[in-house]
């Protein structure tokens, strides 16, 4: 009986270490983010000049271990790890004009997060999007662009991350930085990100503009023309 005690407590106190430790990211992250975010931009130049607070909070990103059967913590954060990974890309190559003028940045450099060392596009495309089919994560990832929807100053948390997903895809699909509707002409433009993800947009048998419209309140007619402006990739600094 004394061992099946000890060994409960021994497998209690690593789950409480794990639940700690993530509770502990999310904390710092929340504040990175209050600190250097402001409408969108980054303070690069601030971080360039120390970045204690953001090798803080990746160095514990590198030992968390989250499971995607627990969807909201795996969500919220591999989301977060996303958009501090690149946040810490851009950093290590300041001053930059655009996170394309580092070759690899995407698919080429790693990064060292839940014990993975893993590429951006690998978070993106195979830890999130073919894991849960959310066309919401488009507008929560952001790529370091102004293109981009914009990065919000707090983290992404697990008790409130269906609301900010929600949220932060309202505001794009309502705004005019992701789409821009010309009714004289009958013609919409998209983001680029509708075009480079358009199966993610498009599942069964939607158009791109009729999932538009489960998200705007005011809807665009179905025979409109979509065309995508061209994206905008320099860097989202302040």
């Amino acid at each position: 009986m004394k061992k099946i005690i000890l060994v409960a407590l021994i497998l209690l106190g690593g789950f409480s270490a794990k639940a700690q430790n993530l509770e502990t990211f999310f904390t710092q992250a929340d504040a990175f983010f209050k600190a250097n975010v402001l409408h969108g931009k980054v303070a690069y130049d601030a971080i360039k000049k120390d970045t204690k607070s953001l090798d803080a909070v990746l160095k514990i990103a590198e030992g968390i271990t989250v499971s995607k059967s627990d969807t909201a913590n795996y969500q919220a954060f591999w989301i977060n790890a996303y958009n501090l990974s690149v946040i810490k890309g851009l950093v290590d190559n300041y001053p930059t004009k655009s996170p394309l003028d580092d070759s690899g940045f995407f698919d080429k450099t790693l990064h060292h997060v839940a014990g993975k060392k893993v590429s951006l596009n690998t978070i993106e495309n195979k830890l999130l999007r073919a894991e849960f089919k959310d066309p919401r994560f488009h507008f929560v990832l952001v790529c370091g662009a102004v293109g981009c929807p914009p990065l919000i100053s707090k983290a992404y948390l697990p008790t409130t991350l269906e609301a900010q997903l929600q949220k932060q895809t309202q505001l794009a699909l309502n705004g005019d930085y992701f789409i821009k509707v010309n009714a004289k002409n009958k013609s919409v433009a998209g983001s680029k990100i509708l075009e480079w993800y358009k199966e993610d947009f498009t599942k069964n048998g939607k158009t791109e503009i009729e999932y538009i419209n489960t998200i705007r309140t005011e809807k665009i007619p179905t025979d409109y023309k979509l065309t995508y402006f061209e994206y905008n990739w320099k860097i989202n600094n302040q």
